[in-house]
């Protein structure tokens, strides 16, 4: 008989224990679960919160609705189940484990032939005076979940901050103030949401804004505040004070590897516990998944830490199979694949955003950003906002999107051409499924390929919305651009960016090109609502003899500081 023991119950746990008795009937596998509950949907915690969902045990339960107890383990999967159980050591010579009833007390040794390690990861508290007071939690388990969701239920609390802009932040943020609260979003980094480059990730936070959250950023956390041992505001590093109810501490995560340190196992340089393609670690008979572990991404080659449900899943279903047939199945690494609702918003990535990509070191990369409608106006269109990454080579490496149009199509479609390594002339004819309802005839992901393909062509040269406002704002040296506004008189006097822009509708640009400066070296720069018609007039003014035209790529749509309206 096989003994495969599994450390951790939930998402890489669970799934590896299934996935191990399934392939092997004759196996006896036990999962060790220091929490009470098994198999958590992590990633549903804040839609519970917020009330988009009330059934609590839903967070528990199969697809059919039953919850995933240890009776349902130990009846419908064969597995044996041990839930407020904590695993203390790992004795990798005598090949057991030592545990701890959380109920009664006892101990025991559970022996093992095959051990596959799934604790996950452990929050990020930062060191911020005051962070034990009462009102302050994270959201990483079922208690944290719960906790919030009284707060949401009984009303007492009206203000919270929370404290780290990314994906978990960013997700509290909109649930609470959706149930009603007041929320401070305070990020210490220049932008939420990391994964997006900054002109992305700023018009993610102006939609956040608009929805009453307020999101502050550049500026750290430097104490709670406390009455009568509760938390009652924090102090920012610049002094301002906010008074809060409660705190969420959404600094992100780190992996859980103190058994694995223990017991030996190499560890990498996030910490996270160092495995194979097989998810085996630096000893053989110990497979490791989840949260825990390192692996590689495919774009870089480098180890990266990669906390996700998707991938703990994917992780935990190979280190079972193998667990239970042997070294049969691989897992190969990331492409850094995510996305999160932010009220009316979605925003996505796949690949690598132009920041990953320089820290990296992959040198003659060329982005583009594309503003369209996901579908024809007259079946209710909603805007995207994309920006596609692609190497020297002209492959595909990175992807990302934000707008209230079907984001998660766009990043689907993008993530499986970076794993098929496609370039832009593979992309620039893509068939993808067209009809009204769902897209338009050129699809936004295939339009902003056509882009890409002209820029590489030398067919017009692009300027971003952030170096636009930086030049006006005089943070850049150098000749000011003169702004030229290609739409209609009509969608000019509705809204315009007020930064010192010319109208001149593409219509009649032919016949007022005297209008423009006589000196064909001046530098212009066009747009419109997505610069479809801004690269419409670069392409007239290059014809007549001017030099010096960029294009502002995504126009006005994807334009993340304020317009006049």
């Amino acid at each position: 008989m096989n003994r495969i023991v599994v450390i951790g119950g939930a998402a890489a746990g669970a799934k590896a224990a299934a996935r191990a008795k399934r392939l092997d009937e004759s196996a006896q596998v036990t999962i060790i679960q220091k929490d009470p509950d098994l198999s958590m949907a992590t990633c549903g915690y804040p839609y519970y919160v917020g009330g988009f969902f009330d059934n609590r045990a839903a967070l528990i339960s199969a697809p059919t609705g039953v919850v995933r107890d240890a009776d349902y383990f130990r009846a419908c999967k064969g597995v044996e189940a041990l839930v407020s159980t904590e695993a203390l050591s790992i004795d990798s010579a005598k090949k057991q484990v030592r545990c701890r009833n959380l109920v009664t007390g006892t101990e025991q040794d559970i022996p093992y032939d095959r051990l596959i390690l799934a604790m996950g990861a452990n929050a990020n508290i930062p060191p911020i005076p005051g962070r034990d007071a009462k009102g302050i939690t994270t959201l990483t388990n079922m208690a944290d979940t719960d906790y919030l969701r009284r707060i949401r239920d009984e009303k007492k609390v009206d203000r919270v901050v929370v404290v780290g802009g990314g994906l978990i932040g960013v997700e509290v943020a909109e649930v609470l103030q959706h149930s009603g609260i007041q929320v401070t979003l305070v990020e210490a980094l220049d932008q939420i949401l990391p994964f997006l480059d900054r002109q992305l990730a700023k018009l993610v936070e102006q939609h956040m804004q608009a929805q009453g959250v307020e999101v502050i950023c550049k500026v750290g956390v430097q104490e709670f505040l406390t009455e009568n041992g509760a938390v009652s505001g924090v102090r920012l590093q610049d002094g301002r004070e906010i008074a809060c109810g409660a705190a969420v501490l959404a600094a992100g995560v780190r992996p859980n590897t103190a058994l694995a340190k223990n017991a030996g196992l190499e560890l990498g340089e996030f910490g996270g516990i160092r495995v194979n393609e097989f998810m085996q670690s630096s000893q053989p008979d110990i497979y490791a998944a989840g949260d825990c572990v390192e692996i590689p991404s495919l774009l870089t080659g480098k180890p990266v830490f990669a906390p996700m449900g998707d991938l703990a899943n994917l992780q935990g279903r190979v280190a079972g199979e193998n667990a239970a047939k042997g070294n049969c199945a691989t897992f190969s690494g990331t492409i850094h694949s995510g996305i999160c609702k932010v009220f009316q918003f979605q925003a996505g990535s796949t690949g690598l955003s132009e920041k990953m990509a320089a820290k990296a070191g992959i040198k003659g990369f060329t982005t583009v950003i594309n503003a369209s409608p996901d579908k024809p106006g007259f079946m209710g269109a909603k805007p995207l906002i994309s920006k596609m990454l692609v190497d020297a080579d002209q492959r595909l490496i990175g992807y990302q999107c934000v707008g209230p149009g079907d984001v998660s199509r766009q990043i689907a479609t993008a993530a499986m051409a970076i794993q098929g390594k496609l370039k832009i002339a593979d992309l620039v004819n893509s068939d993808l499924p067209y009809a009204p309802p769902f897209s338009l005839a050129i699809d936004h992901f295939i339009a902003a390929a056509h882009i890409m393909q002209n820029k590489l062509a030398g067919l017009f040269t692009g300027i971003s919305a952030q170096e636009v406002w930086e030049m006006v704002q005089g943070e850049q040296q150098g000749e000011k651009p003169l702004l030229l506004d290609g739409r209609s008189k009509q969608e000019y006097e509705e809204m315009r960016l007020s930064i010192g822009e010319k109208l001149l509708p593409i219509g009649e640009l032919r016949d007022r090109l005297s209008e423009l400066p006589q000196n064909k070296d001046a530098a212009i720069v066009c747009f419109c609502k997505v610069s479809m018609r801004g690269y419409e007039a670069a392409r007239i003014l290059t014809a007549n003899g001017y030099t010096n035209v960029r294009v502002m790529e995504g126009g006005i749509m994807a334009w993340p500081y304020a317009c006049e309206k």
